[in-house]
């Protein structure tokens, strides 16, 4: 019998004492395991998919009012005035009432103060929308262990009536790193489109990611609405991508040469964790610059968002691959689909791929530990499958059963572990067991990774990406820096990156889509 495969170990966050990391994380992130998860929730310590806290004493009277003063302090956005106090703001240039800004500003700022299209600083959006009455409510996310409800409030984003850059004083870069993922042309598009409404004359691309600030060999691009007007048309990304880079000094060496003042970055984790530490070193240097976020990863594991750009794509395209897994197994005698997607610690897209669907039997994520042999294992199921229905179909995140493959050790260039086909394991352990067993089985493995990395964007993600390139332009216009730019609850606010990158959000077990995604699917319990 094989060994279990784990489910992701729930992460323990605490306040980091000194030093920010080299990657300016403000958090150690720790291992915990699950028998010590109660303990940690009962001393007001978050887990899995909560937002890390100070240890709370529930017994005081005013705990509850002291909670949400830390939370305001933590999601409190970096601002230029906390480094540059003297800096005076000026009207805001933004105003779709006024959509030709003047070649010059000698005679002040265009700006309609009866225009009500502005953002107020001190709206707010409501992190957590449901209110839990026990903690063993499906999904339940409680502070306290009778679910006490307290309001959780984070920056709503969009343009401000005072800004703090001068449009003709702006040069704007913008960055994509990490793989590829629908949306990046459109966000990129945006952002260029916003930046010429605000007046910004001098934009440009910096090639293949963070290298291209340090490779003497890549000349930045220029940009313009001309330039990217249909670039949304195409997957990819006009500028390139790449993993890895110079140091955080070395890069921001290379911005102060290029005079750049506000930076783009589009990524994940790992980028993010870059893009603020160039914002702490820009601050340490105390350069005027802001350096906003746009999160780009395609499994949908940034903290605290509804979602990413590229996911709804994604799932939409897997709908393909699984529909011919589905056909190839269906039209087989004894069929068997095995469709791997994306996912390294993530199950989003493949439980929603699963869902929308409605093809699959089997749906295998990171977060669900399961046994391939065995009694109740995966196997034995399947053959179950093809004496009752004479066909299965799998749908399996990549990065689950990594127990059941060799380790390697080896990562990428930003620090990934390279992980194992777990559907060629997959594949390959089904042939074997029902040869083993004498039933013909005809398995046939779909693996559409890198041609759902390369789609253009569907209208829905088409939408956000649009909103988001926007928001981040009037997010760097109005002074903010250090943040990134998201949608909660279906409202778009800005969130200070420490708060998103301290650990990949994760697939809750106990959580009502997944308990959907099982009951659409039939399959039991693999352990």
């Amino acid at each position: 019998m094989d060994s279990l495969s784990p489910a992701i170990t729930p992460k323990l966050v605490l306040p980091a004492k000194g030093a920010h990391s080299s990657h300016g994380l403000s958090g150690l992130v720790l291992p915990i395991s699950r028998p010590r998860l109660n303990r940690f929730k009962k001393i007001g310590v978050h887990a899995i998919n909560k937002a890390p806290a100070a240890a709370i004493d529930y017994s005081d009277p005013d705990w509850k009012s002291k909670f949400q003063k830390e939370f305001e302090s933590r999601f409190n956005i970096p601002h230029i005035t906390d480094v540059f106090e003297d800096a005076v703001p000026m009207p805001s240039t933004f105003c779709l009432r006024m959509r030709s800004p003047t070649e010059e500003f000698a005679d002040g700022y265009p700006s309609d103060e009866k225009w009500h299209g502005y953002i107020n600083n001190n709206d707010r959006v409501l992190l957590k929308v449901i209110h839990y009455s026990s903690p063993t409510s499906a999904g339940a996310e409680c502070i306290d262990p009778d679910c006490t409800w307290v309001e959780q409030w984070v920056h709503r984003a969009g343009p401000r009536e005072k800004i703090y850059f001068k449009p003709e004083e702006v040069k704007a870069a913008i960055v994509t790193c990490g793989g590829l993922c629908p949306g990046l042309n459109d966000v990129i598009r945006q952002i260029v489109i916003t930046l010429e409404i605000y007046g910004v004359k001098k934009i440009v691309g910096i090639p293949f990611g963070y290298r291209g600030f340090s490779d003497k060999e890549l000349n930045e691009m220029l940009l313009s609405r001309k330039v990217v007007q249909n670039i949304h048309l195409s997957g990819g990304s006009l500028l390139g991508v790449s993993r890895g880079g110079p140091t955080i000094s070395e890069l921001v060496d290379s911005m102060e040469e290029r005079g750049i003042n506000m930076l783009f970055v589009l990524g994940g984790n790992g980028t993010h964790a870059g893009a603020n530490a160039i914002h702490q070193e820009c601050r340490k240097r105390r350069l005027k610059v802001a350096v906003v976020g746009v999160p780009k990863t395609i499994d949908n594991d940034i903290l605290l968002m509804d979602k990413t750009f590229g996911f709804d794509t994604a799932v939409e395209e897997a709908q393909r691959a699984i529909n011919s897994a589905y056909i190839e197994a269906h039209s087989a005698y004894h069929g068997i689909g095995v469709v791997k997607l994306m996912g390294r610690s993530s199950g989003y897209i493949a439980m929603h791929a699963s869902l929308a669907s409605g093809q699959i039997d089997i749906c295998l994520i990171p977060e669900v530990p399961f046994h391939l042999h065995g009694p109740h294992g995966v196997l034995r199921h399947l053959k179950y499958l093809l004496e009752t229905k004479g066909s299965a179909v799998v749908c399996v995140a990549e990065g689950a059963g990594q127990n059941f493959l060799q380790r390697t050790n080896a990562t990428d260039a930003s620090g990934n572990i390279v992980l194992g086909d777990i559907g060629v394991h997959i594949q390959q352990e089904t042939k074997k067991y029902f040869k083993e067993i004498g039933i013909p089985a005809d398995v046939k493995y779909i693996d559409p990774t890198y041609m759902i990395r390369a789609c253009r964007a569907n209208a829905s993600d088409g939408i956000l990406c649009t909103v988001l390139g926007q928001n981040a332009v009037h997010g760097a216009f109005a002074g903010y820096s250090g943040i990134t730019v998201g949608i909660c609850n279906t409202h778009y606010v800005y969130l200070p990156i420490p708060e998103v990158i301290s650990y990949p959000r994760v697939v809750d077990p106990n959580s009502r889509m997944w308990h959907r995604c099982l009951t659409s699917t039939g399959q039991p319990d693999f352990v």
